[in-house]
């Protein structure tokens, strides 16, 4: 079976950086790569959101709201991917997942998630 695990979370300041890191592993993983994978995250009380993915012809989507300051980064070495927050702000506080691009709602579906909370 498929698994994804997050890491890289903490409390920051309002302006700070974090990397998170998501590492797959499961079923026929080595075969997949890593272009399925995709950062969403899940504020208290609100939806899941996307955040990044991996677009056609490699480019990378990102929301609106972390566009220009978050960029996903898929290290085929390590088999991992990882989302570099940096300018972060007390509205990026939310719980943050990795899953599948193709759904619109996985937050915790594939585990529990790494909690990032920004700090005024």
């Amino acid at each position: 079976d498929l698994r994804l695990v997050e890491s890289g979370g903490g409390s920051i300041e309002d302006g700070g950086s974090l990397t998170l890191t998501c590492t797959p592993s499961g079923f026929q993983i080595e075969e997949r790569g890593l272009a399925w994978v995709a950062w969403y995250r899940q504020a208290p009380g609100s939806e899941c959101e996307k955040v990044s993915f991996f677009s056609t012809g490699g480019a990378v989507w990102y929301s609106d709201s972390v566009k220009g300051r978050f960029t996903m980064v898929a290290d085929n070495v390590k088999n991992i991917v990882n989302l570099q927050m940096n300018r972060l702000k007390p509205e990026d506080t939310a719980t943050y997942y990795c899953a599948p691009y193709y759904l619109q709602s996985p937050c915790g579906l594939w585990g529990v998630g790494t909690l990032v909370t920004v700090t005024s």
